[in-house]
């Protein structure tokens, strides 16, 4: 029997996800952007899942370590790509790193998106965030040899790598 329990999110898990965001966030992007705004990006990522989830508009799975949830994925259909969906989101909190419990997350993003159709599924991570780049490597993807400047809202460009997979 797994450790792992992965099901999709509800308004109810608004808190949940709002303390994964924040501390993963925190432990992954900080060095990148000034205090100042890390102090306010961490802020909203606590506060802004009860909204987003309300909206029903995309697919948010949540994914528990002995009943503690701490990770979590939000995807749907691709913006830019039709033909595709996109993880727009997947954070693990760091009290789960090393867990497995992102691969099970995983596993689930990828099940959930067959189940609804998709065949292809990418994502966008940072260039300067080796931890990810290995763990979306290590579960299937593969770098699209697309790159791009994001802005976080700190008004500078940080590269982002696309990956995809099947």
């Amino acid at each position: 029997m797994s450790r792992f329990m992965t099901y999709q999110a509800s308004v109810d898990d608004g808190d949940a996800l709002g303390e994964i965001h924040e501390e993963s966030w925190k432990a992954a992007y900080t060095g990148f952007f000034a205090p100042e705004f890390v102090a306010e990006a961490v802020r909203r990522r606590r506060t802004q899942w009860h909204a987003r989830l309300a909206k029903g508009e995309d697919t948010v799975i949540l994914a528990a370590l002995e009943g503690r949830p701490l990770a979590f994925s939000f995807f749907g259909s691709s913006p830019t790509r039709p033909d595709m969906a996109q993880i727009f989101s997947f954070f693990g909190h760091p009290a789960g790193w090393g867990t497995g419990i992102a691969g099970a997350l995983m596993t689930a993003t990828l099940g959930r998106l067959h189940e609804d159709g998709y065949s292809r599924v990418h994502l966008w991570t940072l260039r300067r965030t080796p931890r990810s780049r290995r763990f979306y490597t290590k579960n299937g993807f593969t770098e699209s040899g697309s790159v791009r400047g994001y802005d976080f809202g700190d008004g500078n460009l940080i590269d982002q790598v696309e990956y995809e997979a099947s």
